[in-house]
């Protein structure tokens, strides 16, 4: 199972501590959190599905590439981080 950890930053607005995944896809795996905490949909993904610009994903320590519909693959070990990316001048 896939491994999800949201940061603290995020955590803030909605609990969301680290937890095992079963999903082959990020889109999967956020969607089954979605069901459980209803509220960090909003936060996450925009009224498309697309992953919000104040937000970075990494899976294996490497960025995503599919911001749009989150269909980047997870294997069986992999370790997902959800950050807040800084913004501003």
């Amino acid at each position: 199972m896939a491994h999800l950890f949201f940061a603290a930053s995020i955590q803030r607005h909605v609990a969301t501590p680290e937890r095992d995944i079963d999903a082959r896809t990020l889109g999967e795996a956020f969607e089954t959190v979605f069901g459980e905490q209803p509220r960090l949909r909003g936060y996450i993904v925009d009224d498309q599905g697309a992953l919000r610009k104040h937000l970075s994903v990494f899976i294996d320590g490497h960025p995503i590439r599919d911001r749009q519909h989150l269909s980047d693959a997870l294997g069986d070990t992999s370790r997902i981080y959800v950050v807040q990316v800084l913004t501003g001048g």
